[in-house]
């Protein structure tokens, strides 16, 4: 006996279904450009399907030997290997640094008793009302009366100890940790900072994954800040050598096919956590927000 046709779930899917054609599309379009020769990138504008599709674009704007040849408007080379080096280096950098440091705060805030603990977390939380482009200016004076322009220290420094939004989010997971265990290794003689590290911090190993690919999503599209304190190759991240790439042709046509290739490179990282772990950060932030 064939099952009755469900009328309202089969049009939620049809609109779920071209919902993620439309999302999809812009990145279809990005790949069929870096999959196609230079000279054909405006003769095949009009079609979704490319039909002699190359890879030598990729190539090229990694520094490696290709056969597709750059055209003639595309400016100097950029190396984007480097870029997608010091976009790793930067990312791993931050996210280490503010999970370490904001998970310490969390901790601090969700287990330690002092006076103004909790006028000092919600004047904390509230910091976040602050917008960040009004941090820019005085942060970048302080980088360079320092001399860490173009340098990773001064890429990371303003933003490497703590955000509000993970001290946020950890200390809603600590607050569930069953007290016991820690009265239980205090007793034993064990620091706080032992108790975080031994216990408290391998119980929250989940909702710690799940704030290490938001911030590693986050911290991999940077751009005004590495754009403003880091512009020399050697600390160039991905976002930045993107806008030069385009930018450095003043008002001619850009290298499309390699700058397309080079957005593709750059956004590889980001769907791949997302496809894999786009689930548990959903889950995370569900449960964080009924605790």
């Amino acid at each position: 006996m064939s099952k009755k046709l469900n009328l309202p779930k089969l049009f939620g899917y049809a609109g779920l279904a071209i919902f993620c054609i439309i999302s999809l599309l812009p990145i279809w379009m990005a790949l069929k450009t870096a999959i196609t020769m230079p000279s054909d990138v405006f003769s095949t504008a009009n079609s979704l399907w490319v039909n002699n599709p190359v890879f030598g674009n990729f190539l090229r704007v990694l520094g490696l030997p290709s056969d597709v040849p750059p055209p003639a408007n595309s400016g100097s080379p950029i190396n984007f290997m480097i870029a997608l080096r010091n976009s790793v280096v930067y990312t791993g950098l931050l996210v280490t640094g503010q999970l370490f440091f904001s998970s310490l705060a969390a901790y601090a805030f969700a287990r330690l008793r002092f006076p103004g603990r909790d006028a000092l977390f919600y004047s904390f939380i509230a910091a976040t009302m602050i917008p960040s482009i009004v941090l820019f200016i005085p942060n970048f004076i302080l980088i360079r009366q320092l001399g860490l322009l173009n340098s990773f220290a001064g890429m990371v420094a303003p933003n490497i100890l703590m955000l509000p939004f993970a001290v946020f989010f950890l200390r809603q997971f600590f607050l569930s940790t069953p007290k016991e265990l820690e009265e239980a290794a205090r007793l034993d003689g064990l620091s706080w900072f032992k108790v975080y590290w031994h216990i408290a911090l391998p119980l929250q190993r989940g909702p710690l994954a799940t704030l290490a690919i938001l911030l590693s999503i986050q911290a991999w599209n940077d751009f005004f800040w590495p754009f403003l304190v880091g512009q020399k190759e050697n600390v160039q991240v991905m976002a930045v050598a993107l806008a030069n790439y385009q930018s450095q042709t003043g008002q001619g046509q850009p290298d499309w096919t390699g700058l397309m290739a080079a957005v593709m490179l750059s956004i590889i990282p980001v769907l791949i956590l997302l496809v894999f772990f786009g689930r548990r950060i959903v889950e995370s932030l569900q449960t964080s927000g009924m605790k």
